[in-house]
C-alpha cells in the first residue's frame, strides 16, 4: 500500500523565490542537509518499528500463538496487525498522515511538524512490518541497500544537474497516478503479471520523481526565510524524498525479493 501515500503532498511551495545560487551556497547546504538528516531519521524509525511490530507479532511457540499466517505462528498483536480488520487501519493510516501533513504543515510549528513527521514515520513501519511474513530477512536487507545506492545517486543527480526537471515531474506524476489505478484494479484481478509490470513501471517512476523532487526541494530555497519557514520546508522535503525511497524500496522488493516460501 505505501504506492497509494504518494500524492500532492510536495507540490505546494512556500511562495519563495530562489536567489542567485553564488549568494545561498552555505545556506543551501544547510537546508539540504536538513531534509536530509529528517528523511534519514523518519527511514530509521520506519525500520525499528518494522522490526519491531514483527518481533512482537511472531512467536516460536505454536503452543502460545493464537492463528498461523505463511507458516508463522502469530501472537495475539499479530493477529490482530496482519489478519484482523485493524489491518486496514494500519494500511491507511499512514495515508491519512500524508494528507494531515499536507494540509497542515504550513500552519504548525517546526517542532509539530517534527512531531508529524516521525509519527508519520512510525505509523509507515506498522505498516511495512507485514514484508517480513513474505520475504527473507537476507532478500530485504540486500534490496535495502540496492535501492539506497540508487536513491543516493539519483538523488545527486537531481540536486547538480542544470537540466529543468519541470516537464518530466509532470509526466511522472501522471504516470504515479497511472500505476495507483492499475494496483487498485489488480487488488481485484490477483494478477501476477499486472503486479510485474506495476512493479516495473514503479521503479522507472520513483527513480524520476527522486531527481525531480531533489530540484524541486532545492528550488524552494529562499535565503530570507525565517527558521521557522526553513525548518517546515525542510520537513515538507524529507517527506518527498522519505516516501520516493519507500515506494522504490517497495517495488525493487517485489520484483527482487526472495519469497518464504
Amino acid at each position: 500500500m505505501s504506492d497509494f501515500n504518494r500524492n500532492a503532498y510536495g507540490r505546494a511551495g512556500f511562495g519563495g523565490v530562489a536567489a542567485p545560487s553564488a549568494a545561498i551556497d552555505p545556506g543551501l547546504r544547510s537546508y539540504m542537509l536538513s531534509v536530509y538528516n529528517y528523511m534519514s531519521l523518519g527511514l530509521a524509525i520506519t525500520g525499528f518499528a518494522a522490526i519491531g511490530a514483527f518481533m512482537m507479532a511472531v512467536t516460536s511457540d505454536p503452543a502460545s500463538a493464537v492463528a498461523t499466517a505463511r507458516g508463522m505462528h502469530l501472537t495475539q498483536f499479530g493477529y490482530a496487525l496482519f489478519a484482523s480488520p485493524l489491518k486496514w487501519v494500519v494500511l491507511l493510516a499512514p495515508l491519512g498522515m500524508v494528507f494531515f501533513l499536507s494540509a497542515r504543515i504550513h500552519k504548525m510549528s517546526a517542532a509539530g511538524g517534527q512531531i508529524a513527521f516521525y509519527v508519520f514515520a512510525g505509523l509507515m513501519g506498522l505498516s511495512l512490518s507485514s514484508i517480513f511474513l513474505v520475504y527473507t530477512g537476507a532478500s530485504i536487507g540486500r534490496v535495502f541497500f540496492i535501492t539506497a545506492a540508487a536513491f543516493g545517486a539519483l538523488s545527486l543527480w537531481g540536486y547538480t544537474t542544470k537540466r529543468d526537471l519541470t516537464g518530466m515531474g509532470s509526466f511522472l506524476v501522471m504516470g504515479l497516478f497511472g500505476i495507483i489505478i492499475a494496483s487498485l484494479v489488480n487488488i481485484f484481478l490477483g494478477s501476477s503479471m499486472v503486479q510485474f509490470v506495476v512493479s516495473v513501471l514503479g521503479v522507472l517512476i520513483f527513480s524520476g520523481l527522486t531527481a525531480y523532487d531533489t530540484q524541486r526541494i532545492k528550488e524552494m530555497y529562499y535565503e530570507l526565510d525565517d527558521s521557522d519557514t526553513m525548518s517546515r520546508k525542510a520537513i515538507l522535503g524529507a517527506l518527498s524524498l522519505y516516501l520516493d525511497f519507500i515506494n522504490l524500496f517497495t517495488m525493487l522488493l517485489s520484483l527482487f525479493g526472495s519469497n518464504r516460501e
